[in-house]
């Protein structure tokens, strides 16, 4: 049975974060989509971002919205960059531009413990209205929505 991975911290959920998840169900087939989520202890904070849990909690009430069956997927707990990826056999993993590196460092690490590399899905970037990239923290500083709109159109 096939086996995707998918990371991230998943603050605000947004339309580069559905990309993500729906690209991983699509390569997965029959198998299951394993999403590591970001521990708190793993956290980077340059802006509030919210507890595992209720991350943890939005994040399969999302997955759950897509309309994606319950047994198809596990969230996991990420304390490392690298999650489970180094240890069990995953088929895939689905990578944005920002964790592209991430992919090539599992891939290295898997080979010199003699394990078959990953097959790394990128997906790119989803572009707000001015072009830019969506990202949490755009959204945390009131610039764009979820979507990508500019919150303030004043500066297009």
């Amino acid at each position: 049975m096939p086996k995707v991975a998918v990371g991230g911290t998943f603050q605000y959920l947004h339309d580069g974060h559905s990309k993500l998840i729906e690209k991983a169900f699509e390569i997965v087939g029959d198998g299951k989509v394993y999403i590591g989520l970001t521990s708190d202890e793993m956290l980077n904070k340059n802006h509030s971002i919210d507890n595992y849990e209720n991350r943890r909690f939005r994040l399969l009430q999302y997955i759950q919205k897509m309309g994606f069956p319950e047994d198809r997927y596990e969230v996991t707990r990420l304390n490392n960059p690298c999650g489970p990826t180094l240890e069990e056999d995953f088929d895939s993993i689905v990578v944005s531009p920002e964790t592209y590196p991430v992919a090539l460092k599992i891939n290295r690490l898997r080979a010199e413990k003699g394990k078959k590399p990953l097959e790394i899905v990128y997906v790119e970037y989803v572009m707000a209205e001015d072009g830019v990239p969506i990202s949490s923290t755009r959204i945390a500083k009131g610039e764009i929505d979820r979507h990508g709109r500019l919150k303030n159109n004043s500066e297009l």
